[in-house]
């Protein structure tokens, strides 16, 4: 007999006709399947929606990182927001926060729920089913919101390593179709996009962009974050130094899952640091709003 606490993820598995153990797991919701074989190819099994409780304590000691780290970036200027639209996604020009196919809305300095005082509330709804909301911030380089203008160019090409971290808040988790955090670098001609998308009513997993294929690749980590409660993720990337994407870890409430995949750049005439936070509308585009708190951003 056998666990899964997700697809072709066997936590626990044991001889017997019976079963009867501990499977450690962190606090999320699970679509567990108890499994059974006999000895002839056989198989039955049953499904179990389970949640995990717990609290992840937020810690006020941020991490030290070499280089620049930009702090509580969820407080600061240039946040831009922009509607994707099914089949192919891209930016809708002509759309409106106000909708009505899709409604999205940023709200800074609340206090509540926050842990630093002064999070940052995104919302997305509307009434076309699939529709994303993509917000950009472009922190060095072309149109940087925190001063770095970079005219030569300098700061982008000495930079290779990456750490975005984040805790978000959500009391409709379960209804959001994906969350995706990017990290993105523009230097000599070249773009790198560190895609990082949590599917959650998609299929609790991990996905991670193909820059060449234009396609999202997925990873086999799961996706449980916590509903309504705080979660803390931390996502690090490379630009190697033969110019290669590497896709180094993501850590969801204390568990890491190290990645170490490569991809190759696409060209491009940007030039500059930006890191994205995107919204996925479900089937029924339902309502939802998520909290985003002590956003970091380093980069050496």
């Amino acid at each position: 007999m056998g666990v899964y606490t997700a697809p072709g993820v066997l936590a626990h598995q044991s001889n017997g006709a019976t079963l009867n153990a501990d499977v450690p797991l962190n606090p999320g919701t699970y679509d567990t399947v108890v499994q059974a074989w006999d000895g002839c190819g056989g198989a039955s099994k049953t499904h179990i929606r389970i949640t995990v409780q717990g609290t992840m304590a937020a810690s006020n000691t941020a991490v030290s990182y070499p280089g620049t780290t930009l702090t509580d970036v969820q407080k600061d200027g240039g946040w831009t927001g922009y509607a994707l639209l099914p089949p192919s996604w891209g930016i809708c020009a002509s759309c409106k926060p106000s909708g009505p196919g899709t409604t999205w809305s940023m709200g800074q300095n609340v206090s509540s729920p926050s842990i630093s005082g002064s999070a940052a509330k995104f919302s997305i709804g509307g009434t076309s089913k699939y529709t994303d909301v993509l917000w950009n911030n472009h922190l060095v380089g072309d149109f940087s919101s925190h001063g770095k203008p970079d005219s030569d160019h300098s700061i982008a090409a000495g930079t290779h390593n990456f750490v975005y971290d984040v805790y978000f808040f959500g009391a409709d988790l379960p209804v959001s179709q994906a969350l995706e955090f990017d990290i993105n670098l523009f230097v000599n001609g070249k773009s790198y996009i560190w895609g990082h998308e949590c599917r959650i009513a998609g299929g609790h997993e991990w996905d991670i962009w193909d820059n060449q294929g234009a396609k999202w690749h997925a990873t086999g980590v799961p996706c449980h974050p916590n509903n309504n409660a705080w979660n803390h993720l931390v996502l690090k990337a490379k630009r190697t130094s033969d110019d290669h994407l590497l896709f180094q870890s993501i850590t969801l409430n204390g568990y890491t899952a190290n990645l170490n995949y490569y991809e190759s750049p696409t060209p491009t005439n940007w030039h500059g640091i930006t890191l994205n936070y995107q919204m996925d509308g479900n089937v029924s585009q339902q309502d939802y709003s998520v909290y985003l708190d002590k956003l970091n951003f380093s980069y050496w």
